[in-house]
């Protein structure tokens, strides 16, 4: 069993940053893939970034790739997410989850097990 606590959300203007962190309880956090999954209103949910527990390999999605950074810190149970150069097109509530995809399907949010409450990101114009 993973419990999973997101944290880091906030308001920031178009161009900023912020850092999400996600901390997991339960024993076995090293051998999840870990995922970042946001939200908007009216809109589903789509894929962000996810990281292995081994190499790490990381995955992102298209919308954000070259801005965002995706990382983990074993020792401390907790995956991180660093977003640059927000657009307001980034608002959402963001999630992480923790399961075992297949590496094919690490953007695909039914491949994970558990997720978190979400936290919200509202970058404005």
């Amino acid at each position: 069993q993973v419990q999973l606590v997101e944290s880091g959300g906030g308001l920031v203007q178009a161009g900023g940053s912020l850092r999400l962190s996600c901390a997991a309880s339960g024993r076995s956090f090293s051998s999840y893939t870990m995922g970042w999954f946001r939200q908007a209103p009216g809109k589903e949910r789509e894929f962000v970034a996810a990281i292995t527990w081994s190499g790490p390999r990381t995955y992102y999605g298209d919308i954000v790739k070259g801005r965002f950074t995706i990382s983990r810190d074993n020792a401390k149970n907790t995956v991180y997410l660093q977003m640059n150069s927000l657009k307001p097109e980034d608002t959402a509530v963001y999630s992480c989850a923790a399961g075992r995809p297949a590496l094919s399907r690490v953007g695909v949010d039914l491949g994970y097990d558990y997720w978190g409450q979400g936290t919200q990101v509202t970058v404005s114009s």
